[in-house]
């Protein structure tokens, strides 16, 4: 097994001091600690209990931080198209996590005619040393799959009503985010057996796919439910320009690729222009971009002064992106911390101490914990 670098993920045993670093932000210090390192492009972590935590490595693994340790992989995991910008991504244990074992994943799967993204599920058993998933299902397969290698999207939620939410980018065809009976370039809702709900706005119309909860985005990487507001929240990839903040309503439309604020990667405009009737506008966006990926909002106890804002990691340039908001939940301004420190920033996500984890998205990626400094 490989070692952590510090000890316990319980704050209350929480001892460590390696790697640490003390940054300044406009309202508090922050200690920032390296807790794991070695990943393979790390995607996508959750908790669990008992202070553990799941992480997912691109290229097919999963593995679990416990008393102190990263697991060798979990045994049991899909099989997964490892190209380009897919693999084993995303993973969100169930909110009854404690009494069923469930967790949830997205995945690259590969088919007919290439892959596409798809949402398996599997109860996580521990045997001595061993950690393996069991009973491990296929609940969500994309209907239209490529040899497109990019815009898998993959991010997953759980809303308070037991419903998971999760995302699909258009593969790198924009015209399907315009179609509602297409996955790609949508945000989907389905039940946690796979089946759909019956308030789905789609559910019921000739010629849509009763999963679509919305359409029109590029490729969201990033998404949560809000308690501030009771509803998701998506961050999505532009193209050169345009990365956007969504507030996602069921039945909406957020335009891509008919309006945007970017522009092509070639220099020539998107569409029609930056709005257009029917066709919703963002609540932010970044020009140039960031290239965001994961996104959590912050509820914890450690940092008063951020409660209820948004933390958006960075690819491109390579930071955490503190969205400040009002009491209705709209944005108000931004605060990037960690600019090239720890690199490609991967995913974000609020521990139960009220610290912060992220992953980077490197051939040797790590996982480092933020905490205040004072």
């Amino acid at each position: 097994m490989q070692r952590l670098i510090v000890g316990s993920l319980m704050a209350s045993l929480w001892t460590g001091a390696a790697q640490a670093q003390i940054f300044q932000t406009e309202l508090v210090d922050i200690r920032a600690e390296t807790l794991a390192e070695g990943l393979q492009y790390p995607w996508g972590l959750d908790f669990l209990t008992d202070g553990n935590a799941i992480v997912t490595e691109r290229g097919g693994t999963m593995r679990v931080l416990s008393k102190g340790e990263l697991s060798a992989p979990v045994e049991g995991a899909p099989e997964v198209a490892a190209v380009g910008q897919g693999g084993l991504l995303d993973v969100a244990a169930a909110p009854d996590f404690a009494e069923s074992g469930m967790v949830y994943f997205s995945f690259s799967e590969p088919g007919e005619g290439g892959a596409g993204t798809a949402i398996g599920r599997g109860k996580l058993v521990q045997d001595g040393e061993t950690w393996r998933l069991e009973g491990v299902e296929t609940i969500f397969s994309m209907g239209k799959k490529t040899s497109k290698s990019q815009h898998f999207g993959s991010r997953l939620a759980f809303h308070p009503d037991g419903t998971l939410f999760f995302t699909i980018g258009e593969r790198g065809q924009g015209e399907r985010a315009q179609d509602p009976a297409d996955h790609a370039g949508s945000v989907l809702r389905i039940n946690p057996d796979g089946s759909v709900p019956e308030d789905n706005p789609f559910v019921g119309q000739e010629n849509a796919a009763p999963e679509i909860w919305s359409i029109g985005h590029r490729n969201p990487q990033g998404m949560v439910f809000d308690p501030v507001t009771n509803t998701i929240w998506v961050v999505e990839h532009g193209a050169r320009g345009g990365d956007e903040v969504n507030h996602v309503e069921p039945g909406k439309n957020y335009g891509w690729p008919v309006i945007s604020y970017g522009v092509h990667y070639s220099g020539q405009k998107i569409g029609i222009g930056t709005e257009a009737e029917g066709y919703e506008q963002p609540e932010y966006y970044w020009d140039p971009s960031i290239a965001p990926s994961g996104m959590a909002v912050y509820t914890g106890r450690m940092f008063p002064e951020w409660q209820g804002d948004f933390l958006v990691g960075a690819l491109k340039f390579e930071l955490l992106s503190r969205l400040e908001r009002g009491s209705d939940g709209k944005v108000t301004g931004e605060e990037q911390l960690l600019k090239g420190s720890f690199g490609r920033i991967r995913d974000v996500n609020v521990a139960p101490d009220g610290s912060i984890w992220l992953l980077n998205d490197e051939a040797s990626g790590a996982i480092i914990r933020i905490s205040r400094a004072r």
